[in-house]
């Protein structure tokens, strides 16, 4: 299988370097990845400025490497339309490994979500996978690495419904604490929205986010839920927002008696 890993946590990232030598080991990996950290950069592009690539001398297994100066959503789409040859084009894009969770509401915030999103929006089956830890080390990934090449071969009878990723929390917890997987939707906020006002030794006002952690039920069916209750949490989810089972009742609001023209 030809896989195109990205990731928001930069080229010299731990994750995405326990991820690509474990892939490796079984597939075709190609790794293209921001020279830099680009956490909670969302699916933002880069127009304004040259969007340079460079490739690196791959290691350890990987057949090719990149890195550019680009967003995660860059290195997904670039690297699909212009940089792997026709030959090279993945079977699937995976993102990851993330430094810390991407749970509920948060991951519209997420460029690790967002490589897997644009992905998605090229067509290719996409997974974006995230440790539920701010470990960071080596050894803390190799389980989640482990995991998705041993989910692999699984999602091979799992059809992707177009729009659609997977998204993949693993429990930062030695393996044999880990208890199973479930399929998940996503929960509500993993944080509040509350800022800490502050004042800087120079007498200038500064905020900082310091939400508090909001309690689910255990029972919940949810992504939150299930990492808290030690399982992988697995989630598909589209980018397809259209609420189409609104749209007649706004348009008999709105265009009665097909008067559309009342502005």
């Amino acid at each position: 299988m030809k896989i195109l890993i990205a990731n928001d946590d930069g080229i010299v990232a731990n994750g995405i370097k326990v991820l690509s030598e474990t892939l490796a080991e079984e597939h075709e990996v190609y790794v293209i990845a921001p020279d830099r950290e680009r956490s909670a950069a969302g699916h933002s592009l880069t127009l304004h400025t040259p969007l340079r690539v460079e490739e690196l001398e791959p290691k350890n297994g990987i057949k090719r490497c990149w890195v550019t100066t680009g967003t995660p959503g860059d290195c997904v789409k670039i690297g699909i339309n212009a940089i792997l040859e026709e030959n090279e084009r993945p079977d699937i894009v995976i993102s990851g490994i993330n430094h810390g969770p991407n749970l509920g509401a948060d991951i519209l915030y997420s460029g690790t979500v967002s490589c897997a999103m644009e992905g998605a929006m090229l067509g290719f089956p996409s997974i974006a996978v995230s440790l539920a830890s701010l470990r960071c080390e080596l050894d803390d990934f190799k389980f989640a690495a482990r995991f998705i090449l041993s989910l692999l071969p699984k999602l091979k009878e799992f059809q992707f419904p177009k729009k659609t990723i997977l998204n993949v929390n693993v429990p930062a917890l030695d393996p044999e604490d880990i208890i199973g997987v479930a399929v998940t939707e996503l929960g509500r906020k993993m944080f509040t929205d509350k800022y800490e006002k502050r004042v800087d030794p120079r007498g200038k006002v500064y905020y900082w986010l310091a939400g508090e952690l909001i309690n689910e039920p255990e029972d919940a069916q949810t992504d939150i839920a299930a990492v808290r209750n030690n399982k992988v949490s697995i989630t598909p989810v589209t980018y397809e927002m259209t609420r189409k089972g609104f749209m007649a009742e706004l348009n008999s609001i709105l265009c009665n008696d097909d008067a559309c023209n009342w502005y």
